[in-house]
């Protein structure tokens, strides 16, 4: 009989896709934490068992010691990448103590997973393109990148790959979720720090159209510009790889030409 705590756990797809964007496997990411614990002065035992139980919903939190490793190997918070807000062990005399992982005791933040509806399979690599207006240079702009899609059931999260983007040091992301031939969710985008928007981080909406191949997905997003203004423009994504494996993340780990 399947337990309740397996049938709602959801895969953690937001760090899998971040971490085949950086072209590791999970034994590889574990190296990069333990490095990276290193470099803080606070050595840890991050392992691929760890790694597998993050990516897989086992464990939802990670302990300050891991996230202040995943900020330093990533660049991104551990809220950014699909992990809970750690919960805290408070001992008796009211001393914080460790933090709690799922598992470790009865929490109660486990998220039903999505509906296995018929949804076509959508994972792989995918050339990302939309256009924005530059009110301060009056000119549209036309920004590509090459992402990594990872699915589960209806979700869809995709990450871009390293350079491989006509913005250099912009990654994006978003997240999706798909009803039939309808894809609706959220993108973010955090530009260079010595580009032109000097770091920002722009997030928006987003909805797309998949054709019936199901190798295009078209429509429009949606963000909010600095005066407080609601921006839009065109955004479509176009299959190029089915495979999510290292030869062909390497493969498009360029900028799009």
């Amino acid at each position: 009989m399947t337990h309740t705590a397996e049938r709602e756990r959801t895969p953690n797809d937001v760090l899998t896709s971040l971490r085949k964007s950086m072209n590791l496997s999970q034994d590889e990411f574990a190296q990069g934490l333990r490095g990276a614990g290193e470099e803080l002065g606070e050595p840890n035992d991050a392992s691929k068992r760890l790694v597998q139980r993050w990516e897989s919903g086992e464990t939802r939190t990670c302990r300050p010691l891991y996230a202040r490793a995943l900020k330093r190997f990533t660049g991104r918070a551990p809220e950014s990448l699909g992990f809970a807000i750690p919960m805290t062990r408070v001992h008796a005399d009211g001393a914080g103590g460790h933090d709690m992982e799922a598992g470790e005791a009865g929490t109660t933040d486990a998220v039903a997973s999505p509906e296995q509806g018929t949804q076509g399979e959508y994972a792989g690599i995918w050339l990302s393109q939309y256009e924005f207006y530059s009110s301060s240079r009056d000119e549209t702009f036309d920004c590509k990148h090459h992402v990594v899609i990872v699915q589960h059931g209806n979700r869809l999260t995709a990450q871009s790959l390293p350079g491989a983007s006509t913005n250099p040091d912009s990654p994006l992301s978003l997240d999706l979720t798909v009803d039939r031939n309808i894809i609706t969710g959220t993108w973010t985008e955090q530009t260079a720090v010595d580009g032109y928007y000097r770091g920002a981080r722009y997030h928006g909406a987003v909805q797309l159209l998949i054709e019936p191949t199901g190798r295009r997905m078209a429509g429009k997003w949606v963000g909010f510009g600095k005066d407080f203004d609601v921006n839009s423009g065109p955004w479509e994504l176009r299959l190029l790889d089915r495979s999510t494996e290292r030869a062909s993340i390497e493969r498009y780990s360029a900028s799009p030409e």
